[in-house]
């Protein structure tokens, strides 16, 4: 049986000493492992979702890979609020209490309105991204881009710098300012009532006060996402309920730090 944690502070408690070092995202992927295998159920359950979804979009774009590039990378910039179900489940968890799918579906089914106009916001970033790469790669590549292959040889291996590289600017430009404005504050209203504005204040806030460790997350959940995605989308049944799970912890430690004050009147 698992210890409760204890309650997290709140403003104006004297907080504990806690540093978040270098090595935080491993603390966080580990402590997230955790939670997938103490309740997996509401995790294999997320992910599949993620890996159907994903696999539906490559059967129906698999021919217009100047397009499906676009979508894969987009839906790293929504799959953060579809897996909002998930923090909660870290937060039963750290109650000694094991949940599934009623306390999921009351959290989507309960018309929070901070939640709802976020994830509108994201999809429509992802929408935006989406467009921009597809015109991007139609009107600069030298040859039409059908296939996975096409894209290897007419835009990441082409010669010279170019569209590859202009690309992986332009997404790193849309994905960084997502980032930071996403990675504390899904977590927080899920926890919290704290406003919206202010929760992406927050979160802002926490990636400035360390980026270098919020890179290294960063690049941490681009990887473990694109390797659920490589291995046939079936990866994302584990790899997309472990990162939301350590962005649980990761939020967490953030305030455990005092880094972050979430408004829990």
């Amino acid at each position: 049986m698992m210890t409760p944690s204890p309650p997290p502070a709140v403003a104006g408690d004297r907080q504990p000493a806690f540093a978040i070092g270098w090595a935080a995202p491993l603390r966080w992927l580990r402590l997230g492992w955790r939670d997938y295998v103490t309740n997996p159920l509401p995790g294999v359950l997320h992910g599949g979702m993620m890996a159907l979804f994903g696999l539906i979009l490559w059967l129906a774009l698999r021919d217009e890979f100047w397009l499906l590039a676009g979508a894969f990378s987009g839906f790293l910039i929504i799959a953060p609020v579809l897996a909002s179900g998930l923090y909660a489940v870290s937060r039963y968890l750290e109650r000694g209490e094991k949940v599934c799918c009623a306390e999921v579906v009351r959290l989507w089914s309960s018309g929070d309105r901070r939640l709802m106009t976020f994830g509108l916001l994201l999809g429509l970033a992802g929408t935006g991204w989406v467009l921009t790469s597809a015109a991007l790669i139609t009107l600069w590549a030298p040859a039409p881009v059908q296939r996975p292959m096409d894209f290897v040889q007419h835009v990441v291996l082409a010669q010279g710098v170019g569209l590859f590289e202009v690309w992986l600017l332009l997404g790193a430009w849309l994905a960084a300012p997502v980032f930071a404005s996403s990675v504390m504050t899904l977590p927080m209203l899920v926890d919290t009532p704290t406003p919206l504005w202010h929760a992406v204040g927050e979160s802002w806030r926490a990636v400035g006060s360390h980026p270098v460790v919020m890179g290294v997350w960063a690049v941490c959940i681009v990887a473990l996402v694109a390797l659920g995605m490589a291995l046939a989308m079936v990866g994302l049944v584990l790899t997309v309920p472990v990162v939301a799970y350590a962005s649980w912890h990761a939020y967490r430690d953030f305030e455990r730090a005092g880094l972050i004050r979430p408004l829990r009147g």
